[in-house]
């Protein structure tokens, strides 16, 4: 029997990968549409000028920043000196709960905020299919974690030239670069900080195909990244802490090293690959098998 002419249609287009495109695209906009992806990108932009004028309030009267221990602190003590510093000790200050917590709600909502508002049945039935349709909802998450990551090192850039100096940089190992490499080097430091953020990505869209609820899905992955950073801050679980997938995260400090050392950025990066591929793995096999009732 000859196939009905609309199904040949159907089968054609959902086949081509110009549709699968169109299905990205489609899911960039409606995810970076809605309001409240909106606002946490604002909040995340705010963030850095904040900083800016907290240091700039601290040290107006001649004071310093901080004790100069740790990266995050050591960031922060050389911001006066040169506004650059404002991208690294932004991205310093917001990826161990601001950056993760704004990805946990995206991913989390990726498969369960569909299903809780009633249309994810429609999705797959577009054509969408499922292989596909959870393929397009990992790269849009992927994508918002390189927006993110973006809006904190851009408006930290505008804020730190604004508000402070910016010149030649000087490394943690005391020597010093051009302001155009070390511009290059807070790009790769911003990418680093993104690619970091796909382990997550992939633990939160696992998450949400478990459940219906896209408000449980983001609570449940927000609460994944709480506990997995008071993890890996407990002494005692010193031999977990290479297995938690923020235990890198600060990695990118070594970028401004001259010169840089690779060791533990390679480690957070093959990290991250394992947990985008186990859990991105575990919801295909979850999502293929799952019925679809809403």
């Amino acid at each position: 029997m000859d196939a009905l002419p609309g199904t040949t249609r159907t089968a054609d287009r959902s086949a081509r990968p110009l549709w699968t495109l169109g299905l990205f695209r489609s899911e960039l906009v409606t995810t970076f549409r809605r309001r409240r992806t909106l606002a946490l990108l604002g909040v995340l932009a705010a963030v850095p000028v904040l900083i800016g004028f907290a240091v700039r309030a601290e040290t107006a009267g001649g004071g310093s920043v901080g004790d100069g221990g740790g990266q995050g602190p050591a960031f922060f003590t050389q911001i006066t000196h040169n506004g650059l510093f404002l991208v690294f000790a932004a991205l310093a200050a917001t990826l161990p709960v601001f950056l993760p917590m704004a990805v946990g709600v995206v991913a989390g909502d990726a498969i369960a905020g569909e299903a809780s508002s009633g249309t994810l049945r429609y999705l797959l039935v577009a054509p969408a299919g499922r292989t596909r349709l959870l393929l397009v909802k990992y790269a849009t998450a992927v994508a918002f974690c390189l927006a993110s990551t973006l809006a904190v090192a851009v408006s930290a850039l505008l804020a730190g030239a604004a508000l402070f100096p910016v010149g030649e940089v000087t490394t943690i190992s005391g020597t010093r670069i051009s302001f155009g490499q070390g511009l290059f080097r807070a790009l790769l430091i911003a990418v680093l900080v993104a690619v970091s953020l796909t382990g997550l990505a992939a633990l939160g869209l696992f998450v949400s195909t478990l459940t219906g609820s896209g408000v449980a899905a983001m609570a449940a992955t927000v609460g994944l990244v709480v506990t997995a950073q008071i993890l890996d801050a407990v002494p005692q679980l010193d031999a977990l802490h290479p297995y938690l997938f923020p235990h890198y995260w600060l990695s990118f400090a070594d970028v401004l090293r001259e010169p840089v050392l690779w060791d533990d950025i390679l480690r957070n990066l093959g990290l991250q690959g394992v947990y985008a591929a186990v859990f991105g793995s575990a919801a295909w096999a979850r999502f293929t098998s799952k019925d679809i009732t809403a």
